[in-house]
């Protein structure tokens, strides 16, 4: 089980480049990924996002990249020659008016604009090679974090499992003895209303009437089928956060019901304490991957 809370990151260098890369991922329903990255690294994104798919599948996931070139190549001057030749006419347009022409190369270079910094052109492949690389370690750093996350998750909801099953089997141990309450109420109440004359017939109507009414055999099946898949996503291998989503929904169905049925207070206790694990768990699958 992976959580989807987690942080990667990792560095690389190679022929004087150096790249960053790093990845923070939090909850969210779907996998979404946002980059913050150069604007040299654009016709990467296609490439990272397929690696990042490969791994991952669910949660809002950031990607920043960051880069480094160190080469002697890597920056040139250029000299931007129409502002040259107008700054030319107007130096000597001056000069022609009688002033000292004492302009020098140095003082020339100064002049605003004239002088641009560029980046060189990068080698593609090169970058492809060393992003995806850096990348795939800053993957191993996230995974390896939202294992440590997972296993954290799995534990407490472990626990709340069992407490589920046992909440749930102390209902169903439960449920006879309501049964058997409400008939000897019925039984009173007959007496006290017919006197000594009990129509039996009556009163094995009304307990059959009672017993199809409150009847929570079908949804206690339900949860015992429901805590075994519940057990069994814990223990897969696979993402299961969607189908967790899900199942918690089945689960709350059934307790409703069966809270909506009872009509004796100790199941309807067992059935807000049942809620509330059940709510802990949906919390905690909320970060379940």
């Amino acid at each position: 089980m992976l959580s989807m809370t987690g942080y990667g990151r990792a560095a690389s260098s190679f022929d004087g480049r150096q790249l960053t890369v790093e990845l923070k991922s939090v909850n969210h329903r779907f996998l979404d990924l946002a980059f913050r990255m150069p604007r040299n690294f654009a016709f990467l994104e296609d490439d990272m996002r397929k690696a990042i798919s490969a791994r991952l599948a669910r949660g809002h996931v950031e990607v920043y990249v960051s880069y480094r070139n160190l080469r002697v190549d890597a920056r040139y001057v250029e000299v931007d020659r129409a502002l040259l030749n107008a700054y030319g006419a107007a130096l000597d347009a001056l000069a022609g008016e009688g002033l000292a022409d004492d302009r020098s190369v140095m003082q020339v270079a100064q002049l605003p604009g004239l002088l641009n910094i560029a980046e060189a052109d990068e080698d593609e492949e090169t970058l492809r090679a060393l992003a995806l690389q850096t990348l795939e370690a800053a993957l191993d750093a996230l995974v390896a974090m939202r294992k440590r996350e997972g296993a954290v998750l799995r534990e407490d909801m472990e626990r709340r499992a069992n407490a589920v099953q046992s909440l749930s089997e102390e209902i169903e141990a439960r449920y006879p003895e309501t049964l058997k309450l409400y008939a000897e109420r019925l039984h009173e109440s007959i007496l006290a209303l017919a006197g000594q004359e009990l129509d039996e017939q009556r009163m094995v109507t009304e307990i059959a009437l009672m017993a199809d009414k409150t009847a929570i055999n079908e949804e206690l099946v339900r949860l015992r089928c429901h805590v075994i898949q519940l057990r069994d996503c814990l223990s897969a291998g696979v993402p299961v956060g969607r189908k967790l989503d899900f199942l918690l929904q089945e689960f709350n169905r059934e307790v409703n019901t069966i809270a909506s049925k009872s009509q004796d207070i100790q199941i309807t206790r067992l059935t807000v304490d049942l809620k509330g694990e059940l709510e802990k768990l949906r919390e905690q699958a909320q970060n379940v991957e």
